[in-house]
């Protein structure tokens, strides 16, 4: 039987409910930016450092906000929705050296992982599972 649909309520901005975990430490439910133009994951380094995540430099990148430097690291993400929830485990992520940003959510793993639908008029975001 297939996996049933992740729906979300989408209101101004696509936002998909996820934690981060490592090791022993967890974050609160955060509402993360589902971010089309963005290849991977990033979060702000404030979040690094409460997860005391080990860092290893990727390098510079341009963004619209301006440039930033990046880390990259390895850490768990759940996504949550009212009644389960979907793990990666493993996952690789990039930490901006920035703090005003929102925790994005980029192609990679989402988009491998799922058919994204916006139903703009119904204030939905559906996440369909791929079947691999």
């Amino acid at each position: 039987m297939p996996e049933q649909p992740f729906i979300f309520e989408y209101r101004d901005y696509p936002l998909i409910p996820i934690k981060f975990y490592n090791k022993d430490r967890e974050t609160p439910l955060i509402d993360a930016l589902l971010d089309s133009g963005g290849d991977f994951i990033v979060i702000p380094h404030a979040i690094a450092r409460y997860l005391k995540l080990k860092l290893e430099k990727a390098g510079n990148v341009d963004t619209a906000g301006g440039e930033t430097t990046l880390w990259k690291s390895i850490l768990t993400m759940v996504i949550y929705d009212e009644d389960r929830k979907v793990s990666y485990e493993g996952l690789e992520i990039h930490v901006s050296d920035r703090n005003d940003l929102p925790v994005l959510l980029g192609r990679h793993p989402i988009f491998e992982d799922h058919e994204i639908v916006f139903k703009k008029h119904e204030n939905q975001l559906i996440l369909l599972p791929i079947q691999h």
